[in-house]
């Protein structure tokens, strides 16, 4: 079960980063969009990143110009059709993601694996969709993907082996550490990220400290290259609110009940950095 040609579904941050990472692997793929401008902006994100990585030596340009040639864009589904793995990266609603599994379940040829970029959305509900669940995984990259080692790999109920076996061998080639669970709320990453994000919302919800006292102190003390409150700014408030929910709904307990103060700055638009204002102001 090689994968020669994939396709990603989402050309925004992680729909463009997979991309660049796939065709800098060798992989022949297609990136597709619901809108022409978001793929033409998703595919002059990757020529800029493609660009950054030769002036800093690490990359060749003869080795840029292969990748960008590997590369092509669409705004059409049915370009999926003769893939052998599909990356569905778009953002996290349930019901789009099974409108889309269903979707690529008619339109891709036997065989083809798809994958989810979910990073909490269960893989056997999504798999359930299609009539090939067994041929349907999680491949959660991490954010930005080309410089983030790890790819979390989240087999379903009924995953095949030879799926995950040749979805691992497809991350490896990529220059990924693919690391497996199985599927679980939130999975392993954001099981224990997310509520340790909520966590210091609350401590700055309860006044023990100012958010650069909070950061700060989780990276000198905890050595965290960044703190938790900038990382759900880059993150996105709202989606680590998502997250909480997930988590909240699917373990049926209130310690994964997300803080009022997340709740009240998601209501009022302050999603992080992507907003220009959440728990610091990017402005």
């Amino acid at each position: 079960m090689g994968i020669e040609k994939m396709a990603v579904l989402g050309a925004g941050q992680m729909g463009n980063g997979i991309t660049q990472v796939a065709a800098c692997a060798g992989i022949e793929v297609v990136m597709i969009d619901i809108e022409q401008k978001f793929v033409d902006n998703g595919l002059a994100t990757i020529k800029k990143s493609l660009s950054k990585l030769v002036k800093k030596d690490r990359m060749s340009q003869e080795d840029a110009d292969k990748a960008r040639s590997l590369i092509s864009t669409s705004t059409d589904r049915k370009d999926c059709k003769d893939v052998d793995l599909v990356v569905e990266a778009v953002p996290e609603i349930l019901e789009l993601k099974i409108s889309i599994f269903k979707e690529l379940d008619e339109i891709c040829k036997p065989g083809c694996i798809l994958a989810t970029n979910t990073s909490s959305i269960s893989i056997s509900e999504i798999a359930s969709a299609t009539n090939r669940s067994d041929h349907v995984i999680g491949m959660h990259f991490m954010n930005p993907v080309p410089i983030m080692k790890l790819v979390e790999v989240i087999n379903g109920n009924e995953t095949n082996t030879e799926v995950t076996d040749a979805v691992l061998e497809a991350a490896e080639r990529m220059g990924k550490i693919p690391l497996m669970c199985n599927d679980s709320p939130g999975f392993v990453s954001n099981r224990i990220l997310c509520p340790m994000i909520n966590e210091a919302i609350l401590t700055l919800q309860e006044g023990v400290a100012e958010p650069e006292a909070i950061d700060g102190i989780m990276k000198l003390g905890m050595n965290h290259p960044i703190g938790p409150l900038a990382l759900s700014d880059l993150i996105g408030n709202d989606t680590v609110l998502h997250i909480m929910n997930v988590l909240h709904n699917g373990f049926k307990d209130d310690k994964y009940a997300p803080a009022q103060l997340l709740l009240d700055m998601v209501k009022d638009g302050k999603l992080g950095r992507k907003t220009g204002e959440g728990f610091y102001s990017y402005s």
